[in-house]
């Protein structure tokens, strides 16, 4: 089953006015290309991404047909997402044990979640789960 670990942390949502210093990040990227590199050589590895902080974010909207552009995030937030991995594990415990090795879990933490499975032909989405069947 293939699962998302999103990473949540304090700094993406507001980061520090003082940059990290190039020993700390170093030691940070170091950790994170260890656990990418343990996700491919497992095979379960199947994307992932960092994000830019909030304050780089822009809003999208359409209410009653206009389309509406905020610049940053719409909610006040004191966690933001920071990245992703995209993985293939077993199960729900697999995955729980995935994403608590992650150094992200060490500074904020790990939400973890099932991927949506979407049929590909119309009359599967049609009769999928929580839709109605026909009669």
């Amino acid at each position: 089953m293939r699962y998302a670990l999103l990473i949540v942390d304090r700094e993406s949502a507001r980061p520090s006015p003082e940059p990290t210093s190039p020993e700390e990040q170093a030691k940070v990227m170091k950790e994170y290309d260890e656990y990418t590199e343990m996700l491919r050589d497992r095979g379960i590895f199947l994307g992932g991404e960092a994000l830019q902080p909030n304050p780089t974010a822009t809003t999208v909207r359409v209410e009653d047909g206009r389309t509406i552009i905020t610049d940053g995030p719409f909610i006040e937030a004191k966690e933001a997402l920071g990245g992703f991995y995209l993985i293939e594990a077993r199960d729900l415990d697999e995955a729980l044990q995935l994403a608590a090795a992650c150094p992200g879990a060490k500074f904020g933490a790990i939400e973890v979640r099932p991927i949506r499975e979407i049929p590909d032909s119309p009359e599967a989405i049609a009769v999928g789960e929580g839709a109605a069947q026909p009669a």
